[in-house]
């Protein structure tokens, strides 16, 4: 299968990672869940490079993918580019809003890897004023939606579909907020679609989708399972994949966006759905051995190291 460049749509952040050194089931009473009230004093705080967009492709780079991210960042920013520029994340389609922030995500994260999460969008409000229309699409291999405004989100898979350019959608975080027409709209135009099993489980509620109509359209579809794996399905069945083994666990954030990456290596490579599921499940073990979505670094070399390991 060609590959040609990836383009990553999503939101732009900057992560806040707080440890929770207890559990907050010990300190949330279910019956006064109406009047909730409640502090939690942190071990840790640490401030690191995030958003969905960003995420994604700083996985697609290490794993020897062309990606570029598009999105809308705030004054804040210019750091951030120079560092995925330097990592080979192209960031020419960035639209800068000099009169806000960066959005921002504030993740609390209990010892059973239960989260909590605050999330200030900033300049990724204006995200729906990008056009797709607008971007040159003549080296595009597939178009990533990820998390972000979901105007944006349902402008961005309309225009897509209309000019025939592939996508691959992740509504994630977003589901809640999608109006139910425009998630099912985005659902079934795309070429993959994945969830974890929660979400998996917020989709089916909201739009009555089954897994046979997302198939009828989309060419692939996965669920991700956490430490059981993940999920790939096709018209001609289902695999399930393990997860790979981690050195230590430090934190799930980004996990997911890690995933994705592994993911599109093996569907670009034209590798099976069993192959596909491995490679994801090796890019995303990397992120959750390090303290934020983007802190984690491997050669190809290492990471094939690191897929025969777990799977062969």
């Amino acid at each position: 299968m060609s590959m040609g460049k990836i383009i990553v749509a999503g939101s732009i952040a900057y992560d806040h990672i707080m440890e929770f050194p207890g559990y907050f089931s010990e300190l949330i009473i279910a019956d006064r869940i109406d009047k909730l009230n409640i502090s939690f004093l942190v071990k840790s705080l640490k401030k690191v490079r995030g958003g969905s967009a960003p995420n994604i492709a700083y996985n697609l780079a290490l794993t020897g993918q062309k990606a570029e991210i598009l999105g809308t960042a705030g004054a804040d920013f210019e750091s951030y580019r120079q560092w995925l520029e330097e990592i080979g994340v192209g960031t020419g389609l960035v639209r800068i809003r000099e009169d806000d922030f960066t959005a921002s995500c504030f993740i609390n994260t209990d010892l059973s890897g239960n989260q909590i999460t605050g999330f200030y969008p900033g300049a990724m409000a204006y995200d729906e004023k990008i056009s797709m229309l607008d971007i040159p699409m003549d080296d595009v291999s597939i178009v990533v939606i990820a998390p972000t405004e979901p105007a944006a989100m349902s402008r961005w898979c309309d225009e897509l579909q209309r000019i025939g350019i592939p996508y691959l959608y992740d509504a994630g975080m977003q589901i809640p907020r999608l109006e139910p027409e425009d998630l099912a709209k985005g659902i079934l135009g795309a070429r993959i679609v994945i969830f974890n099993e929660y979400e998996y489980a917020m989709m089916r509620k909201k739009t009555g989708l089954t897994m046979g109509d997302i198939l009828a359209r989309a060419e692939l579809a996965v669920i991700t399972l956490g430490e059981r794996g993940s999920e790939l399905w096709t018209k001609d069945g289902r695999v399930t994949v393990p997860a790979a083994k981690p050195v230590r666990v430090v934190d799930p954030t980004g996990a997911g966006d890690a995933y994705r990456a592994g993911l599109l290596k093996g569907y670009f490579e034209g590798a099976s759905l069993e192959k596909m599921g491995k490679y994801a499940s090796v890019t995303a073990v990397y992120a959750i051995e390090h303290l934020g979505a983007t802190e984690h670094r491997y050669t190809l070399d290492e990471f094939y190291a690191r897929y025969r390991e777990n799977f062969e």
